[in-house]
C-alpha cells in the first residue's frame, strides 16, 4: 500500500476501546495512555488520537462499554418482566451472577465508574448508568425505590470487591427485601 493511503479499518475504533479496557484491566486507570492502547491494539499512535482526542473520550467509550454487561442483564432478566416474581431474591442472584462471573471484568467496571470521582468527564456517563439501571427497575417498583436498589446493590458489590468477603446471597436478598418492603409501607413520615 502506497505511503500516505489510509487503509479502510471499520472496526479500528472498537478495538482501540477493547484494548483500553485490557489495559486499565492489566495496569489500572493511571495505565492508559494514548500509546499503551494503541500498543494493546496494534494501531499507529495517530489512531488514538484520531477516534479519541483525550484521554477521558477514551475513557469514556470504556466506561460506556463496560457498564453495558449489568445493565444488559437486568435488562434481560425474567424478574422485571413478571410482576409476580419475587424481585428481592431475582436481584441477589443477578448481582451473584455478575459478582462470580468474572471477578477481574466486575474490578475494571468499579475502576472505571470510580475514577469519575476524579475525572469528571465521566461523570455523565456513570449518571447514565444509574439512571438506566433505575429506570429499568422502574417497571416494577417506583422511582425511588428503585434509585434505592441500584444503590443498594452497587454497595453490596463494593463491600465484597473490597474486602475480598465471599457475596452472601441471602444478606442481599435480606437487605434488597427490606428496601422493597419499606417502599410498600409509604414514604416515612417527618
Amino acid at each position: 500500500m502506497p505511503s500516505g493511503v489510509r487503509r479502510y479499518d471499520p472496526d479500528r475504533r472498537q478495538r482501540i476501546i477493547d484494548a483500553a479496557i485490557r489495559v486499565v484491566g492489566a495496569k489500572g486507570i493511571a495505565g492508559l495512555s494514548h500509546r499503551s492502547a494503541a500498543a494493546e491494539a496494534d494501531v499507529p499512535l495517530g489512531s488514538t488520537t484520531y477516534h479519541f482526542e483525550t484521554l477521558d473520550d477514551l475513557l469514556v467509550a470504556a466506561l460506556r462499554q463496560a457498564n453495558e454487561s449489568f445493565a444488559r442483564a437486568l435488562a434481560d432478566s425474567a424478574a422485571l418482566a413478571d410482576p409476580d416474581a419475587d424481585l428481592d431474591r431475582a436481584l441477589a442472584r443477578l448481582l451473584g451472577e455478575f459478582l462470580a462471573a468474572d471477578r477481574s471484568r466486575v474490578e475494571l467496571e468499579y475502576e472505571l465508574y470510580l475514577a469519575a470521582l476524579r475525572r469528571p468527564a465521566l461523570r455523565p456517563v456513570a449518571s447514565e448508568w444509574c439512571e438506566a439501571m433505575s429506570a429499568a427497575l422502574a417497571v416494577r417498583t417506583d422511582p425511588v425505590t428503585a434509585r434505592a436498589l441500584v444503590a443498594v446493590m452497587d454497595g453490596i458489590g463494593l463491600q465484597v470487591l473490597l474486602t475480598d468477603a465471599p457475596y452472601d446471597e441471602a444478606y442481599a436478598r435480606e437487605v434488597l427485601g427490606r428496601v422493597l418492603r419499606g417502599a410498600q409501607a409509604g414514604p416515612a413520615r417527618a
